[in-house]
């Protein structure tokens, strides 16, 4: 199949994007900057680096992880973030191997980055960077999903929806820990994070090493899947970490906490306060180097949006125009047509 008919495929998540981030009057470095990464089907095709922070920054040099591996299936096309750091990518391969040996039949790939990284149109708040992904909790069917079923297959909780932050033992299984507890376990992952009921479950049954619970961290949600976050990769001097986790295995007051009404309670306004109008963020909002990724070449081959070379990577793309935030809001200044999802080849080496 040829790169300019699979750049044919799948038009569902990036077209309106685009349309909005053309058709709106405002300048392109004062619109929601989810909007105009959110419209960038396609990576931009310069050096591999991660600029700013999991919550606000951006990727340039990102490559997408096959629809199809050996050991895992992409999920979700039409939202085309399957794209991430070469390092991620690389991570998510290895993993899928090793949790076969865990007995789990393979991996379901939820979101992982978009094309050029930045914020997303809905969902999530990080993400932005490529250095992040979501592993479904579902376990891989023996067969290939359609994309219909990829679009439609329901995610499966973790939780007992009938009591408040409980594990369901009908659906839980060691497996599942053993399968949270290995990605915890690669020295390039910060941290791991899942519903609080899951950390405490771990903390009640884990019977392997306990250092590697403190990378596991409760968050809201992440009862259906969890998120796997690595550390900035060498030679990442734009990208900014996380402080280290703290001290221990987690199993205290910071998680005993998320037990208690606070976390879940609603905010109370203050008395005769206004309410405050909810403010995006901007390009501008971003490091000054994601308007330059915002704005960079597209790659010409599929071969370059599927095989990462890491900060070795070459492209043969036309160079960016000399007006960068002038060509993402012109109606042919983009370097990708409207609402293209690239489906990228497997790797020879994985065939």
């Amino acid at each position: 199949m040829s790169f300019k008919l699979m750049t044919l495929l799948s038009r569902l998540g990036a077209t309106a994007a685009l349309l909005a981030a053309v058709a709106a009057p405002l300048h392109a470095e004062e619109r929601p900057a989810k909007e105009l990464f959110g419209a960038r089907a396609l990576p931009a095709a310069m050096q591999t680096q991660a600029y700013g922070s999991y919550a606000k920054g951006c990727i340039a040099g990102a490559v997408a992880i096959p629809t199809d591996g050996p050991a895992w299936q992409a999920m979700r096309l039409s939202r085309n973030r399957r794209w991430g750091h070469p390092a991620m990518i690389a991570l998510l391969e290895q993993f899928s191997q090793d949790a076969r040996k865990l007995d789990w039949p393979g991996l379901l790939l939820g979101d992982i980055s978009q094309p050029r990284g930045g914020p997303m149109l809905s969902g999530h708040a990080s993400h932005q960077m490529g250095l992040d992904a979501d592993i479904w909790f579902t376990p891989m069917p023996d067969r290939r999903l359609s994309a219909q079923e990829r679009e439609q297959l329901p995610f499966t909780s973790m939780l007992d929806k009938s009591k408040f932050l409980t594990v369901d033992s009908r659906r839980w299984t060691s497996t599942h820990a053993r399968l949270v507890m290995k990605a915890a376990s690669y020295p390039q992952v910060e941290r791991v994070f899942v519903n609080p009921a899951i950390k405490k479950k771990l903390c009640e049954t884990w019977q392997g090493d306990r250092s590697l619970l403190g990378k596991v961290r409760p968050i809201y949600g992440h009862d259906e899947h969890f998120h796997i976050r690595i550390k900035c990769p060498p030679g990442s001097a734009n990208c900014k970490g996380q402080a280290a986790v703290p001290a221990g295995d987690g199993c205290d007051k910071s998680l005993a906490w998320w037990f208690t009404k606070e976390p879940w309670a609603k905010p109370k306004p203050k008395k005769d306060q206004k309410p405050v109008k909810p403010r995006y963020v901007k390009l501008s909002d971003l490091p000054k180097s994601c308007a330059a990724v915002l704005a960079g070449p597209a790659p010409a081959s599929e071969q370059e949006v599927t095989y990462g070379g890491g900060a070795a990577m070459a492209f043969a793309a036309q160079p960016a125009a000399e007006d960068g935030i002038a060509a993402v809001i012109a109606a042919d200044g983009g370097a990708e047509p409207a609402g293209i999802i690239p489906v990228p080849l497997p790797r020879p080496s994985l065939q």
